[in-house]
C-alpha cells in the first residue's frame, strides 16, 4: 500500500501540473482576447452618441431621459471583464478539485466500489457548488455595484449587465474548443496505436499519450465543461432580467421580483444541496449495478425539490398579476403563469436527460444495437451508430418545442428566459454527474499506471461507464438550455434593435438564415479537422516511440510522455483560434455591413440548425463509446458473444469510439457555446448595430 500510494502521489502530480501548465497558456491567449474584445465593447458602444458625456433618451421609457451611451459602453466593458475572469476562475478551480479528486478516488476502490463513488460524486458537487453560487455572487455584487451610478434608470443598468453573459460564454467557447482538442487528439491517438496495434490496455503506462490523455480530462471535460456551464447560466440570468427590466418590475422599480431569476438559481443551490445528500448519505452504494440508478435519483429528486422551491419563490417573490414586455407591450402576466414556465424548463430538462440516456446508456437496446453491429466491422458500427444520433434529435426537439409554446403562450420572452433558467436551476447537480465521469475515467487510468490489481480496475470502469452516461446527459441539458437562452436573448435582440417582425420572405432575412443555418457545419468541420490534424501527429509520435524506444513494450524503459502532451498543447492553442474567430467576428461583420434584419436570420438559422446538430454528435459519440465499454466488460452473454478485449469485434468498437470521440467532446458540446454567444453578442452590440449597421443594406 505505502508503494502504491507513493505511485498515485506522482501520477497525481504530473497530471496536476501539465494541466495547470496548459491551462495558464490558454487562459494568456484567452486574455489577450479579452482585452482587445473589451476595448471594441467600449469603442463601438461609446461611439453611438460619439462618446458624449450627456444624458440620453431611453429607448423604451418614453419622455424619460437615460444614462449616457458612454457610461453603458464603460459599464458593459467591466461586465464583459468581470464574466470572462468569473468564467475562467470556475474552470481552473474545477480542473484543480478534479485533478485531486481523481487519486483518491482510486485510492478509495480499494476499500470498494462505494467508497469510490462517493468520493467522485461529492468532488463533482463540490465543483458543482462552487461554480453555481460564484456566478449567483458575482453577478449578483455587480448589480448592487453598477446600481451605485445608474440609480433609478434600470433601462441602462440591465442592458450594462448583459456584459457579464458574453464574458462568460466567450471564455467558455476557448475553454471547450481548446480543451476539447487537446484531450481528443490524445485519447485517439492513445486508443488506434495502443489498443488496436499494440494490443495493450486502456491507460497503460507504457503508452507515450496516456498521460496527455488524462491531462486532456481534465482540461476539456472538467475546465471546459465548468465554464460552459456557467456561460449558460450567466446568459440566461441576463436575459431574463433585461426583457425584466422594461416590464412591470423594472418600470416599477419593484427590487425582489426584479430578481426573480436569481432568486431561482439560490433555491436550486439548496434543491441540490438536499439533493445531494440522497447519494452520499440517506442511500448508500454497494454494489455495480447501484451506481447508475444512483446517479439516475439526483436528477428526479433535484426536478421534484426544485419544483417545490419554485412554487415558494413565485408565491413569495412576485406579485400576483404583473406585466411583461412583448414586443412593444405590455402582456398582463400572473405568478402562477411564471412558475409554469420555470417549471417546463425544469422538467424538459429531465426529459431530454432521460432520452440521452437511454441513447447513451449499454443498459437500453439503442446502443446494445451498436454493439452488435460490430460482428461485421468499423463500417456497419459507424452507420448503426450516426442513424442513433439522428433518432435521438427527435423527442429532445419536441420537448425543447413544447416549453418554447407553452412558455412564450404564458409570458413572452420572459418565459422563455426563465424556462431556461429553470432547466439550468438543478446546475449544482448536473455539474456534480457531469464531473463524476471524468473523474471515474482519471481514476481508472490512475488505477493502471500504479499498477494496481485487476479488481480495482474492474470498479473503476464500472464508475467511468456510468460517467459516460451522465456525462452525455450533462451535454443534453447544456444544449436544451442554450435553445431556450438563444432564444430568449433573440427576442431580446429584436426589441432593442428596433425590428418590428423578422420576416423571413424578406430577402434580406433569408439569406440570413442560410448563412446561420451553415455556420455550425463550418465550425463543426473546423474542430474536427483540428482534432483530426492534431490526433495525425499524435499517432505518428506514439508509433516512432513504440518503434525506437528498446524495451518499451516489455516495460522496462519509460516512454516520452512530454513529446506527446506537447503535441496536444501547440496543436489546441493554435486550432482553437480559427473557431473562436468565426464566432466571435459574424455578428460583428453581418450587424455592421448587413444590418440588424439580415442579423436576425443568421441567428435564428444557427439556432435552428446547431441544436440539432449539437444533440445528435454528442449521443453518437456517447454511443459508440459506450458500445466499447459494452463489449469490454462483457456483463451479459450476448457481450461475451461479442469477444474479449482485443478480438476484431473490440477493435471495431473501438474504431467507432475514436471516431466519436471528437463529435461528442468537441464539436457537439461547443456549438451550443455557438448558438448562445452569437446571440448575446448581437444584444450587447444591438445599440450600435442599430444606429450604424447596413453599410451595404
Amino acid at each position: 500500500p505505502p508503494l502504491i500510494f507513493c505511485i498515485c502521489l506522482d501520477v497525481l502530480l504530473l497530471i496536476n501540473s501539465r494541466a495547470t501548465s496548459f491551462l495558464f497558456t490558454e487562459y494568456k491567449y484567452a486574455g489577450g482576447f479579452m482585452t482587445v474584445f473589451a476595448v471594441l465593447i467600449f469603442v463601438f458602444l461609446g461611439s453611438i452618441e460619439g462618446f458624449s458625456t450627456k444624458s440620453q433618451p431611453c429607448h423604451y421609457s418614453v419622455g424619460k431621459t437615460c444614462k449616457p451611451a458612454l457610461a453603458n459602453a464603460a459599464f458593459s466593458t467591466i461586465a464583459f471583464v468581470l464574466g470572462a475572469v468569473t468564467s475562467l476562475v470556475s474552470g481552473f478551480l474545477g480542473m484543480k478539485i478534479a485533478t485531486y479528486a481523481n487519486a483518491r478516488t482510486t485510492l478509495e476502490a480499494r476499500k470498494g466500489v462505494g467508497k469510490a463513488f462517493i468520493v467522485a460524486f461529492r468532488s463533482g458537487a463540490v465543483m458543482g457548488f462552487l461554480l453555481a453560487a460564484s456566478g449567483l455572487f458575482v453577478l449578483y455584487v455587480a448589480i448592487n455595484l453598477f446600481g451605485l451610478y445608474y440609480g433609478d434608470d434600470w433601462e441602462g443598468l440591465f442592458e450594462a449587465i448583459t456584459g457579464y453573459g458574453l464574458g462568460g460564454s466567450s471564455m467558455a467557447l476557448f475553454g471547450r474548443v481548446g480543451g476539447g482538442i487537446y484531450t481528443k487528439a490524445a485519447d485517439v491517438g492513445a486508443d488506434l496505436v495502443g489498443k488496436v496495434e499494440r494490443n495493450i490496455p486502456e491507460d497503460d503506462p507504457r503508452n507515450p499519450a496516456v498521460i496527455a490523455d488524462n491531462v486532456g480530462d481534465n482540461v476539456g471535460d472538467i475546465a471546459g465543461m465548468g465554464s460552459d456551464l456557467f456561460g449558460s447560466y450567466a446568459e440566461s440570468s441576463c436575459a431574463a432580467l433585461v426583457v425584466a427590466s422594461i416590464s412591470s418590475f423594472g418600470i416599477n422599480r419593484e427590487f425582489t421580483p426584479m430578481m426573480y431569476p436569481l432568486l431561482i438559481s439560490s433555491v436550486g443551490i439548496i434543491a441540490c444541496l438536499i439533493t445531494t445528500l440522497f447519494a452520499t448519505d440517506f442511500f448508500e452504494v454497494k454494489e455495480v449495478d447501484q451506481i447508475e440508478p444512483a446517479l439516475k435519483k439526483q436528477l428526479i429528486i433535484s426536478t421534484a425539490v426544485m419544483t417545490v422551491g419554485i412554487a415558494l419563490v413565485s408565491w413569495l417573490g412576485l406579485p400576483y398579476t404583473f406585466t411583461i414586455f412583448n414586443f412593444g407591450a405590455q402582456k398582463t402576466v400572473h405568478s402562477w403563469q411564471l412558475f409554469l414556465c420555470v417549471a417546463v424548463g425544469l422538467w424538459a430538462g429531465l426529459v431530454i436527460g432521460f432520452i440521452t440516456e437511454y441513447y447513451t446508456s449499454n443498459a437500453y437496446s439503442p446502443v446494445q444495437d451498436v454493439a452488435d453491429s460490430c460482428r461485421t466491422g468499423a463500417a456497419t458500427n459507424v452507420i448503426f451508430g450516426l442513424a442513433l444520433g439522428y433518432k435521438s434529435v427527435i423527442i429532445p426537439i419536441f420537448a425543447i418545442a413544447f416549453s418554447i409554446f407553452l412558455s412564450f403562450s404564458l409570458a413572452a420572452m420572459y418565459g422563455v428566459a426563465v424556462a431556461a433558467l429553470g432547466m439550468l436551476s438543478t446546475i449544482a447537480t448536473g455539474l456534480a454527474i457531469d464531473a463524476y465521469g471524468p473523474i471515474s475515467d482519471n481514476a481508472g487510468g490512475i488505477a493502471e499506471m500504479a499498477g494496481m490489481s485487476h479488481r480495482i480496475r474492474e470498479r473503476t470502469d464500472a464508475l467511468d461507464a456510468a460517467g459516460n452516461t451522465t456525462a452525455a446527459i450533462g451535454k443534453g441539458f447544456a444544449i436544451g438550455s442554450a435553445a431556450l437562452v438563444s432564444l430568449a436573448l433573440f427576442g431580446a435582440f429584436v426589441s432593442r434593435a428596433g425590428i418590428t417582425t423578422v420576416d423571413v420572405l424578406t430577402p434580406n432575412v433569408f439569406i440570413g438564415l442560410l448563412v446561420g443555418a451553415m455556420l455550425p457545419y463550418w465550425f463543426s468541420a473546423m474542430t474536427m479537422k483540428s482534432v483530426g490534424s492534431a490526433a495525425l501527429k499524435m499517432v505518428e509520435e506514439v508509433r516512432r516511440q513504440f518503434n525506437t524506444i528498446p524495451g518499451l513494450m516489455e516495460g522496462t524503459a519509460k516512454p516520452d510522455y512530454a513529446t506527446c502532451v506537447k503535441i496536444s498543447t501547440d496543436a489546441s492553442i493554435k486550432e482553437m483560434i480559427p473557431p473562436g474567430a468565426l464566432v466571435m467576428l459574424t455578428p460583428l461583420i453581418v450587424g455592421t455591413f448587413f444590418g440588424v434584419e439580415t442579423l436576425s436570420g443568421v441567428l435564428a438559422g444557427a439556432l435552428v440548425s446547431g441544436v440539432q446538430i449539437a444533440i445528435s454528435a454528442s449521443n453518437t459519440g456517447g454511443a459508440w463509446d459506450n458500445a466499447k465499454k459494452y463489449i469490454e466488460a462483457g456483463a451479459s452473454e450476448h457481450a461475451k458473444s461479442l469477444g474479449p478485449k482485443g478480438s476484431d469485434c473490440h477493435k471495431a468498437a473501438v474504431i467507432g469510439d475514436t471516431i466519436g470521440d471528437p463529435l461528442k467532446d468537441t464539436s457537439g458540446p461547443s456549438l451550443n457555446i455557438l448558438i448562445k454567444l452569437m446571440a448575446v453578442e448581437s444584444l450587447v452590440f444591438a445599440p450600435f448595430f442599430a444606429t450604424y449597421g447596413g453599410i451595404l443594406f
